[in-house]
């Protein structure tokens, strides 16, 4: 029997030179954009959630019948929503 029968795992084809310079192009052209998309991303997110669910840590902006509307949605994220909100936050978050 061979090593492919016995359900050993195929080795990935190497990447090209293309491939490679592909990558290279994208970390030094795109890399710092796209991070920067994902963190405005998640900071939008954040803000929803306390725009809605805000009375969970005492902030009651919206009426609770808007926000137990929204709940089925939102309730994914609100561990981690109220982990980045509670946690002690320093001058020098605000500049990464």
């Amino acid at each position: 029997m061979s090593e492919e029968k016995r359900g050993a795992p195929k080795t990935p084809p190497k990447a090209g030179f293309f491939d490679k310079v592909k990558e290279v192009l994208y970390g030094m052209a795109a890399h710092d954009m796209s991070r920067y998309a994902v963190r405005t991303r998640a900071s939008m997110e954040h803000l929803f959630i306390l725009i809605t669910m805000g009375d969970l840590i005492g902030v009651p902006i919206l009426p609770p019948y808007y926000s137990l509307r929204l709940l089925p949605y939102v309730v994914p994220n609100v561990a981690t929503w109220k982990r980045r909100m509670l946690r002690e936050k320093d001058i020098s978050d605000a500049m990464f």
